[in-house]
């Protein structure tokens, strides 16, 4: 019985450069590139792009600062193994990484005015 198909190493080749380029494709994020959108990007738009604010403030003057939780922070935790694990434990190192947001103001004319990264 003949198969339609044969795999042979050129083929395997192929597939794998295949799954290499979806798996890179799939990595691609776009980055916004904030200080191009400074007078020209609205706080109705920046709600419709990331959602509602998790902060935001009305100044006296009519601006709006705004803050977006971009990424959670995470705690990590390494210890060694040990064999006295019951009567000592070992050194253990924990490593913090805090909250990131980006901080959007928007002036009293609703248009973007200062863009910055803050981390808490």
């Amino acid at each position: 019985m003949k198969t339609a198909f044969a795999i042979t190493g050129s083929t395997i080749r192929i597939m794998a450069w295949l799954c290499v380029t979806l798996w890179l494709a799939g990595c691609a994020t776009q980055r916004v590139d904030w200080p191009a959108r400074i007078g020209h990007y609205t706080y109705d738009q920046a709600v419709v792009d990331m959602g509602p604010p998790d902060r935001q403030a009305k100044l006296a003057d009519g601006a709006v600062v705004a803050e977006w939780l971009v990424s959670r922070g995470s705690t990590y935790v390494y210890g060694s193994a040990d064999p006295y694990w019951p009567f000592y434990a070992g050194p253990v190192t924990a490593h913090t990484s805090p909250n990131r947001f980006l901080r959007l103001t928007f002036g009293p004319n609703g248009q973007l005015a200062a863009w910055t990264k803050v981390y808490k």
